[in-house]
């Protein structure tokens, strides 16, 4: 008999714990975007995520005698305070297998709510197979995280809320997908409400298994899952989720890791809340959305979008990585490799290519008589900026690769540009500060004595009010007076690291 899930999600009890969050315009977003951008925020729940509605209405129908054996679940955290706050209130015991993989705020979390953590596996598919071994051996009940009608139920309260905080006109919905429970229950009750609303899931290229399975009309098992949007890092989505997808999903938007840090960077400038990678995917979607009709018989303009911003548990050891991809997912850095001639005035040349354009990151270290390799990463206000870039430096005849899509490059070469070379003989090695604004850096280029060769270069912009600089600058014997006469004329702080043991070590 097929489940009535308008009944079940009219009728499902969610608010002895969860509480009905608010729907929020993103102006700043909004605007940018040219549409009325929406976020539901099921970060605001008191486990900043929306699993605990699924997780408490499941609880909740469970018999007196199952709830005094206890429950178990397998997540990859959300799900599993859910689960443990939801055992709190119905005072029964929790088990919870967690990947090993899981942040350590999300395991903390889970143990402050009085859950019993075990770590196992290297994903959510992993925990799950070991939480099936560990239900039979103690007679526990599985909460599933998003294969259980209960649960489905318990999510789709978010679609019922929707519908009522926002009776007009709506264009579409995004929801972010892991195993399917969330956009499971949304859709269920948004289609046989108001069927003309699309509903858009949302994965990374890496965690893909629902839009494998729907392309392939099978359920299709992926060998690994992407674990920065770990929330969704799921191998195999539910039977039961994968029939309602089937039914009512109108499509799902990939995106990738840096669009994911462009959409927490998003959230943050309209709400000050910081979302986890998860969390962000609708939001990323939307936007992907909207850039795709962009250049379409069909551009999406002035209508209502509505993304769930479904969690906000991000482990703060991860900011620094999404601060460092956001601008490259906004299309705001460029990153390029560009070979020059290792010759006087080709290092100034290039410099002066790059016109009054926010330089954020230059690297370059001597190694060759002949050419030098560049690493460079350039403010732009779009894609179509950074090719504008690249075309100018192939036609002064400097021979370019555009880095900004490559992984490796962005995650490893940025930093790894340099080492010792024979070729630095009588090399200073000195630190500058400047005053940040666009165009510092080519007027601190400008200001040297063009018969002094840069042996090493290193600037990376923080977004600080200042510019730090590594320079190494081969300067004869016989004109260190003039070179003294450059630093004291030249206004910035600078130190001279020389002798600095480190840089003998690595670089000198």
């Amino acid at each position: 008999m097929t489940t009535d899930y308008l009944k079940k999600i009219l009728t499902a009890r969610v608010y002895d714990v969860a509480t009905e969050s608010t729907l929020e315009l993103a102006p700043t977003l909004s605007q940018k975007m040219e549409n009325a951008i929406y976020l539901k925020r099921e970060d605001m729940q008191s486990v900043f995520s929306f699993k605990l509605r699924g997780a408490y209405n499941k609880m909740a129908h469970l018999s007196p005698e199952q709830l005094k054996h206890g429950v178990i679940c397998a997540s990859a955290g959300n799900h599993a305070q859910g689960v443990a706050l939801a055992a709190k209130r119905l005072g029964c015991k929790a088990l919870i297998v967690m990947p090993t993989t899981t942040p350590p705020v999300k395991i903390q979390a889970v143990q402050a709510r009085g859950g019993e953590v075990v770590l196992f596996g290297d994903s959510y598919t992993d925990a799950y197979q070991h939480a099936l071994t560990l239900e039979k051996e103690y007679q526990l009940t599985f909460v599933h995280p998003f294969d259980d009608p209960d649960v489905i139920a318990g999510q789709g309260t978010i679609g019922m809320e929707i519908l009522r905080q926002h009776p007009d006109p709506i264009h579409a919905i995004f929801v972010a997908i892991g195993g399917g429970g969330l956009i499971a229950g949304v859709a269920a009750y948004i289609k046989q409400i108001r069927p003309e609303i699309k509903i858009i899931g949302v994965q990374t290229p890496d965690s893909d298994a629902m839009a494998r399975s729907l392309q392939a009309g099978k359920r299709i098992t992926l060998p690994d899952v992407g674990l920065f949007a770990d929330g969704t890092a799921v191998k195999l989505v539910g039977e039961e989720t994968f029939r309602l997808a089937q039914m009512y999903v109108d499509e799902i938007i990939l995106v990738d890791t840096d669009a994911i840090c462009a959409a927490i960077k998003d959230v943050f400038q309209d709400t000050r809340s910081i979302l986890e990678p998860s969390g962000a995917l609708a939001v990323a979607g939307a936007k992907a959305y909207i850039e795709r009709a962009k250049n379409s018989d069909h551009p999406i303009k002035n209508q209502t979008l509505i993304s769930i911003a479904c969690g906000a548990n991000m482990n703060f050891d991860r900011l620094r990585f999404v601060a460092e991809r956001a601008e490259v997912g906004e299309a705001r850095e460029a990153l390029f490799a560009v070979t020059i001639p290792e010759e006087r005035g080709s290092f100034r040349q290039l410099c002066e290519l790059l016109g009054p354009r926010n330089v954020t990151e230059f690297n370059y270290r001597i190694s060759d008589q002949k050419e030098a390799h560049v690493f460079v990463g350039i403010q732009t206000t779009d894609r179509e900026d950074a090719n504008k870039i690249a075309k100018n430096f192939d036609n002064a005849g400097f021979k370019t690769l555009d880095l900004t899509d490559d992984e490796m490059g962005k995650l490893h070469i940025r930093h790894l540009v340099g080492g010792k070379s024979a070729l630095a003989q009588n090399e200073l090695l000195y630190r500058f500060e400047f005053p940040e604004r666009p165009g510092a850096l080519p007027r601190f280029l400008r200001s040297m004595a063009p018969n002094w060769n840069i042996s090493l270069f290193h600037y990376r912009n923080h977004g600080a009010d200042y510019g730090r600089i590594l320079v190494g600058l081969q300067v004869p014997e016989k004109e260190m007076h003039a070179f003294q006469e450059f630093l004291n004329t030249l206004g910035y702080p600078h130190w001279n690291e020389s002798d600095n043991p480190v840089y003998k070590l690595f670089l000198g």
